[in-house]
């Protein structure tokens, strides 16, 4: 009796455990319904906007570019000798015609000592030849001497008037090479390194360079743009100066500025740009041949055009897009991209001024799907960033 009553109570266990585990199944698929709604109402794509533009926009093109020097000289030597010395110190500025170095000049003044005396014999020479000539010629005429000795007079004198003028020809050369042991600027710049000392022997077969003189003042400025630019940099060219502008400042604090004075005439083949370059007047010496610098440059205007922010256009298998914000919807714009600087964008496409366009938060967009506002950046040169949400910042602003 005692083990029926145990079975009735464990059996009444077991079915009050059940009966629990069903309705509490019962209560949680209701209860998961009900926050169903509540939950397709909070399932907008979160995202920030800004407004399209309509402006004029520069086409402006941003490259790196290389400073180099306006003219590099090797100066060497332009005859054999002994150094004896260097009249300019490492890194100072000369102008042209300053004395750089000093050759030893005794062997080259002996030797124009000798061309001057050798010329001097000669026309001494020449002067006797001339004189035997007029009175071998005054024999002749009298039939005295023979047409051979007469003939040989007249050779003489024509040897000895070439042998006088190789002789000054000897004189001018050693005269050039002694003026060569002077060794001065050709042009006005700075000098480098010192690469050959007082003392040793140069030559102007085979030698070294002595020191490079770099022009700095004024200085040139390298740099490519893609050959894409190239019909828009033609035709700016023919209207107006095209200006580079590096990130460099001069001494009032101005960007320093050079209209472009040389285009290359061939296209890179391997890197697919065209070399163009510009003058800087360096008047502050602040510019140095290797230095690397940031370059823009003004290519065009898009009058009137309609801009978009940089982030708020997307890629698609058929081109770019916006999403733009109509009635708490995305819905997809086909756009055709004008010019992109990398912040804003001149498109061409169904937009309006004004038109709030997602900027942030595609990932979770789909076309024509509900999105919602978290934030608008003012305008197409604007940017931004989600900011963390905290629980019912999101409720606030939809019932905003």
């Amino acid at each position: 009796m005692h083990d029926v009553r145990k079975r009735k109570v464990r059996n009444g266990l077991v079915g009050a455990t059940a009966l629990a585990l069903v309705l509490g199944g019962f209560w949680h698929f209701k209860g998961g319904n009900a926050a169903t709604p509540k939950e397709h109402k909070n399932s907008s794509a979160p995202v920030r906007v800004a407004n399209v533009e309509r402006r004029d926009m520069a086409v402006v093109e941003h490259t790196l570019g290389t400073v180099i020097a306006n003219a590099t000289v090797q100066v060497t030597a332009r005859v054999e000798g002994t150094l004896d010395s260097a009249d300019f110190k490492e890194g100072q500025f000369v102008r042209a015609g300053d004395l750089l170095f000093q050759i030893d000049p005794r062997p080259f003044r002996a030797a124009l000592d000798q061309a001057r005396a050798i010329l001097q014999r000669d026309k001494a020479l020449l002067n006797n030849a001339r004189r035997d000539k007029a009175r071998y010629q005054s024999l002749y005429e009298q039939h005295t001497i023979s047409a051979q000795l007469h003939d040989t007079a007249t050779t003489n004198t024509d040897v000895l008037a070439a042998t006088v003028e190789a002789d000054k020809a000897a004189l001018d050369l050693a005269q050039i090479n002694l003026g060569y042991t002077q060794i001065r600027s050709p042009i006005d710049g700075k000098t480098g390194p010192l690469l050959v000392h007082a003392g040793n022997m140069v030559s102007s077969t085979g030698g070294s360079p002595l020191v490079t003189i770099a022009q700095i003042e004024p200085i040139k400025l390298s740099f490519s743009l893609p050959q894409s630019d190239l019909p828009r940099l033609q035709a700016r060219l023919k209207s107006h100066r095209v200006m580079a502008t590096i990130d460099a400042r001069d001494l009032h604090g101005a960007l320093l500025s050079a209209p472009v004075d040389f285009t290359s005439n061939q296209i890179n083949s391997q890197s697919g740009t065209i070399e163009l370059r510009a003058d800087f007047p360096n008047a502050d010496l602040s510019l140095l041949p290797g230095q690397l610098v940031d370059v823009t440059v003004a290519l065009d205007d898009i009058p009137n055009a309609l801009v978009v922010p940089h982030d708020a256009v997307d890629d698609g298998p058929n081109g770019s897009y916006v999403y733009v914000v109509s009635n708490g919807r995305a819905i997809q714009h086909d756009v055709k991209i004008l010019f992109d600087n990398s912040r804003s964008v001149a498109v061409q496409g169904d937009l309006r001024p004004g038109d709030s366009v997602i900027v942030e938060g595609q990932l979770r967009v789909v076309p024509d799907g509900d999105v919602e506002i978290f934030s608008a950046v003012g305008n197409a040169s604007g940017s931004s960033r989600l900011k963390p949400t905290v629980p019912g910042e999101a409720s606030k602003s939809a019932s905003r």
